[in-house]
């Protein structure tokens, strides 16, 4: 391959990698039917863990729009390990904040709101299953747009 060729390729090629090795370990996006998550809908989250001496960021982001009616938004964890263990915990996220500001980025009218857990090793390799579900009263809330699951390696310092 002619020099000029390779410069070429590689500054192509450079960027692709470099851009690649931010992707998550793990992420899944459930997009919301009318903006609306109904209290029987259950998201569901498969995360094949390999390496059990690694350590994992865990990330619920929601998506809502400015109109989203409520200041925090309670769901269910439930949490399914591969040999079978069980555990459920309610989750609060804040969507805003006491003065009415944005916990999250807005863009447009469009908010983003993450709740990162520590970061932890999981215990055994396999497919751990989680399942979120609105804990709210009401029987659907409305302006939710997505829920994204995302799972990344933990930054070495």
């Amino acid at each position: 391959m002619k020099r000029s060729h390779k410069i070429w390729l590689s500054l192509f090629l450079f960027p692709l990698l470099v851009a690649c090795s931010d992707a998550p370990m793990y992420e899944k996006v459930y997009s919301f039917k009318n903006q609306e998550w109904k209290q029987d809908e259950k998201m569901k989250f498969v995360v094949d863990i390999k390496d059990t001496s690694k350590i994992y960021d865990f990330t619920v982001l929601v998506r809502t729009t400015t109109d989203y009616p409520y200041n925090n938004l309670w769901m269910f964890m439930k949490s399914i390990a591969p040999d079978g263990t069980t555990g459920r915990e309610p989750i609060q996220m804040y969507i805003t904040n006491p003065d009415g500001s944005w916990v999250g980025t807005k863009s447009g009218s469009t908010v983003e709101t993450p709740l990162s857990f520590k970061s932890r090793k999981m215990p055994m390799k396999g497919k751990y299953t989680f399942i979120l579900e609105q804990g709210i009263t009401d029987s659907e809330v409305t302006d939710i747009l997505d829920l994204i699951l995302r799972v990344d390696y933990a930054k070495e310092d």
